[in-house]
């Protein structure tokens, strides 16, 4: 009987050897595709951020970076060009924080209601239904703030020109809510439910729990939804291009046509300049700015993550 049996099982052994084998086989070349699919990610990345360093080094060959921080004009395609980066900057903080001052409060209280205060059915629908305005391309948001936003405001506010940051920065505010509103809803939703129920047990209300308990629970996650839409309002380019203007002016009214680092981008690469003319150079130094403003929202937002993320058992 002991025979028989140890005869089978070196029978069967033998059978799937062959399987081992090739399920061993198959596990290391999936390893090497992923690996390929990361390294081909990472060295996209390094060539993006090494392609604006040369270039941003050969447009400062010819242009101090004295000129690039300190004039308060931008005419780079004029004949008497001047290269003050802080006149762009300017523009796309003020849009972007106009953007913000909309979708931040917004959002947040969006994905209060759909966390806290929405049953799970109408969750279910509202959520999707709310993601729908991040599908809608920006080109259109940027015909809809120039066609709709704009002689609507103009019928209330005074001196407010066809092309403005003002309505730009709203609409650009509306197209980044459902990003606000749907990664503060996952962090919200992912506090533990136990601490509502003690918090309930405790004699607090719903408010309070919401506010007292909930949102600091799920603080790293708001802030990191919070500055990642920053990083998208900052980065964002059809909205401003076509309702903002491209008035290059240094100026904090938002009721003006002023022109943001990204539509000065499109400008040029439209190709009205020649490639290797210092007008064309000009580009990446301004795409290098940008890269650097994106870059120190996104470090910011890793290292609050990483200090005040709440871990639960």
């Amino acid at each position: 009987m002991n025979s028989h049996s140890s005869l089978a099982r070196s029978q069967n052994a033998e059978l799937w050897q062959p399987k081992r084998n090739l399920s061993k086989w198959s596990e290391q070349a999936v390893k090497y595709i992923f690996a390929t699919f990361a390294l081909i990610s990472v060295a996209t990345t390094l060539g993006i951020v090494f392609t604006l360093i040369f270039e941003t080094f050969e447009f400062f060959q010819e242009v101090s970076i004295f000129r690039f921080l300190t004039e308060t004009q931008w005419t780079p395609l004029f004949t008497n060009a001047k290269f003050g980066i802080w006149v762009l900057v300017s523009a796309t903080l003020m849009t972007s924080f106009i953007a913000v001052f909309v979708a931040l409060p917004v959002g947040l209280l969006a994905a209060i209601c759909l966390s806290e205060y929405a049953s799970p059915g109408l969750r279910r629908w509202l959520k999707p239904i709310l993601e729908i305005l991040a599908g809608v391309p920006s080109v259109v948001y940027g015909y809809f703030a120039l066609l709709f936003v704009t002689p609507i405001l103009q019928s209330f506010i005074p001196g407010l020109k066809t092309f403005n940051a003002l309505s730009a920065g709203l609409v650009m505010g509306i197209s980044i809510l459902p990003l606000v509103a749907s990664l503060s809803e996952d962090a919200i939703y992912a506090v533990p439910q136990s601490l509502r129920q003690g918090s309930y047990a405790l004699g607090t209300t719903k408010r309070e729990t919401i506010t007292g308990v909930v949102l600091p629970a799920a603080l790293s996650g708001i802030v990191a939804s919070f500055v990642l839409s920053v990083s998208r309002a900052v980065g964002e380019t059809m909205i401003v291009t076509v309702a903002a203007g491209a008035n290059p002016t240094l100026t904090l009214d938002p009721r003006v046509p002023v022109q943001t680092m990204t539509a000065f981008i499109v400008q040029v690469s439209l190709g009205d300049a020649p490639a290797t003319s210092l007008a064309f150079k000009t580009i990446f130094a301004v795409g290098m700015m940008l890269f650097l403003m994106t870059f120190i929202l996104n470090v910011f937002s890793f290292w609050f993550v990483r200090r005040f993320q709440e871990k639960y058992e």
